[in-house]
């Protein structure tokens, strides 16, 4: 009887560990992420940033954005990693957006989480957390959400992607600290396909010439709400 209690209790102990080792990364980011978040806060020790600044935070899409040359205007913090998906910025808010108190947040995310399998009802729930998070410890920051964007590697999830940039659309309109940039038109060619020529050969992330047309579409919404 012992002997069967014993080979039990491994049993267990084994299903245990194994669960534990197949945790999904969304359950705990930090296993996934810390690395770069650690590399944003080592910076910080190092170098100050600027108060009020514009805050762009999200996936690759801000992460190969050259801000800082792009809104020179502005005082600029780029605190995007490529991968990432809303819920990621949930998750790190407390270390990588709100320490910065910034005026404005840019954000683009949303593009990853639908091609990982979310639903664009989970994606405007994940945002409706992020906006809660800010909004309780910044109440006069202003949030600018960039549309999840057309792609032709993604193009089959284009249908879910407009499900979700309505939602968050429609929700930004009922605060007028929350803007929605439509910033999806522009990337579809007279067909209403993805613009290859507005994208790098991956089909995937913009080139130098979306960025440009982005840039022109940024620029007057974040003047707008720093003058609010």
């Amino acid at each position: 009887m012992n002997r069967m209690k014993i080979l039990l209790l491994i049993a267990l102990c084994s299903l245990f560990i194994s669960n534990a080792q197949t945790e999904p990364v969304e359950n705990n980011p930090a296993a996934r992420w810390e690395e770069t978040i650690r590399t944003f806060e080592d910076w910080d020790k190092k170098n100050s940033f600027p108060p009020d600044a514009v805050l762009f935070v999200g996936s690759s899409s801000i992460r190969l954005w050259p801000t800082r040359e792009c809104f020179g205007r502005f005082d600029v913090i780029n605190r995007g990693f490529g991968g990432s998906q809303i819920s990621d910025f949930v998750y790190f808010a407390e270390r990588i957006v709100l320490p910065y108190k910034p005026k404005i947040i840019v954000f683009y995310a949303g593009d990853n989480d639908i091609a990982g399998g979310k639903t664009a009802k989970r994606v405007f729930e994940d945002y409706k957390k992020f906006i809660g998070l800010v909004q309780k410890q910044l109440p006069t920051t202003r949030i600018i959400f960039i549309s999840i964007k057309p792609s032709g590697s993604r193009w089959s999830l284009w249908n879910v992607m407009k499900d979700a940039n309505k939602m968050i659309e429609d929700f930004s309109q009922k605060d007028d600290r929350l803007y929605y940039l439509d910033a999806a038109t522009t990337l579809l060619d007279s067909n209403s396909q993805p613009n290859d020529e507005l994208f790098l050969s991956d089909r995937l992330h913009l080139n130098d010439k979306g960025y440009q047309i982005w840039t022109k579409l940024l620029t007057p919404v974040i003047k707008q709400a720093m003058d609010q």
